[in-house]
């Protein structure tokens, strides 16, 4: 029975895994697996697909650890693989890279067999993560007040200075991040980055902007971290 499971390039000072040795180590990681998961969908934004991955990707690490352990060209090649992943995959948001190298790194130390540092591994950095969600580690404090705003004006008016005193007296900083042209160069597209002194002043703001741009189209939307690329 036990010679089912040698490799075929196996040799007499290869020590081969025990069946029930590779057993514990899958189901201790999709366990580790199932947990990452459950914390991940606590206060988060998810696909089904996204958590699928998360729960089976310390199984899948493990297995990779255990078929490499010892063979230094085979660790070599496995890294370069798994470094081609980020390459072939949509980019994510910081927090779930991170949840990702968490899984990644439980599946790493269930696979060199220390099933107990996985769990204690994942259970801290998970309550670590899910306190510093739940206490706002980190929130911005004047997000509500920072807008994104597009506004468009006619091509024979200098934008350089043409809002600088309606924003001195509805913001606290404000920022010209973007100038496109469009309409057959007839019409200029300005993005500005803005922090309101008072987010009831939003509207009050329009107003005067569209009395200044000639009742031209004003866009106003929660800040972005970068200015967005016009379509």
């Amino acid at each position: 029975m036990e010679n089912i499971f040698k490799g075929l390039f196996d040799t007499q000072a290869t020590d081969v895994i025990a069946l029930s040795d590779f057993m514990i180590c899958i189901i201790s990681s999709l366990v580790i697996g199932f947990i990452i998961a459950l914390m991940y969908m606590y206060k988060n934004e998810y696909s089904k697909s996204f958590i699928v991955t998360l729960a089976t990707l310390p199984a899948i690490v493990c297995v990779i650890i255990m078929m490499v352990n010892g063979n230094v060209g085979a660790g070599v090649a496995v890294a370069g693989a798994f470094s081609l992943v980020r390459f072939r995959s949509l980019p994510g948001t910081a927090r779930e890279i991170g949840v990702i190298f968490l899984a990644m790194g439980t599946g790493l130390i269930t696979g060199m067999g220390y099933i107990a540092y996985g769990f204690v591994f994942e259970i801290v950095l998970g309550a670590v993560s899910m306190l510093y969600s739940q206490a706002g580690f980190g929130d911005k404090k004047q997000t509500g007040r920072k807008r994104t705003m597009r506004i468009t004006i006619p091509e024979d008016l200098d934008y350089t200075e043409i809002f600088d005193d309606i924003f001195e007296r509805y913001t606290e900083d404000n920022e010209l991040v973007n100038v496109k042209t469009t309409n057959m160069g007839s019409l200029f597209r300005l993005t500005y980055n803005v922090t309101l002194k008072d987010s009831g002043m939003e509207k009050a703001l329009i107003d005067d902007i569209r009395c200044r741009n000639g009742n031209l189209e004003i866009v106003a939307s929660m800040q972005e971290t970068a200015a967005p690329a016009e379509l």
